[in-house]
This record gives structure tokens, sequence and C-alpha cells, in this order.
């Protein structure tokens, strides 16, 4: 697992078999173990939980960041500029509807970042990102 702690995560989906096309498929995210309740994923060495619920995801509200409005709660990764172009483009081959299509946040500032913003078939919400400088995660 290296050095720095994994985070668990539990998330609520109505289909795991939607799930699974998407956290599989489109993502690309390795499968663990699963019953017909849940599955786990590898999110690049982090745990992450699909639950079936039988209530639909609701979210909280929106928060206004950089003149865009954020989905909370929300979840994601910090990725290399690399890997988070060739995500962007493997989810717009997959028809991802973005709620915040990938963009340069924050240009020229401490913290300059890529994001974009889309929901799974649940409707969670997840925000992926990569920094310019990465040892500017908490600059303010």
């Amino acid at each position: 697992m290296g050095d720095r702690p994994a985070v668990h995560l539990a998330i609520p989906v109505d289909d795991l078999e939607a799930a699974r096309g998407f956290y599989g498929g489109v993502l690309g995210l390795g499968e663990g173990r699963s019953s017909d309740h849940w599955i786990d994923w590898n999110l690049h060495g982090h745990q992450l939980v699909t639950h079936v619920v039988a209530r639909p995801v609701t979210a909280a509200g929106d928060s206004e960041v950089d003149g865009h409005d954020v989905p909370i709660p929300h979840y994601g990764l910090l990725l290399t500029a690399e890997a988070f172009h060739e995500l962007a483009e493997r989810l717009q081959k997959a028809g991802t509807t973005f709620l915040i299509e990938p963009y340069l946040r924050f240009p020229g500032l401490p913290g300059e970042q890529w994001t974009m913003f889309f929901r799974d078939p649940a409707g969670n919400a997840l925000e992926f990102k990569a920094f310019s400088d990465e040892s500017q995660v908490f600059a303010k």
C-alpha cells in the first residue's frame, strides 16, 4: 500500500451491473471481492465499495468554486496531468455528461489544477483533478 494510508469509502448505488460497467468499464478500476449487494473496487490503491441501497442518491447542494456550482458531496482522486487527460478522453468517448467540463482552475495561482466533475449511473458526484505542482495541493 505504500507509505500513505489508503482510504476506504463506501457509496450507495441502485444497480450493481451499472456500477460494474461504469467503475470497471469506463473508469477501468480493478474489481475485488463482491456479493449480490456490493462490489469492492481498487481506486488506485484505495478501497471504494459500491453498496446497493433502496433509496436514490440525493445531493446535499452545491458550493460555488471558481464560478462553478460544485456538487456536494463528491469524491475523486488527485491524478497526474497525463492520467487526468487520459481519463477525460475516456469519459468523453464513453458519452459521459460532465457537470463541469475538464478545465484549468486557478491558472497562474497557487493551487493551479485541472479539474472535472461528473456523476456515476447512481448519481454520485465525482471530481478528478491534477495539480500543476503537487506541492501546491494545500497552498493558501
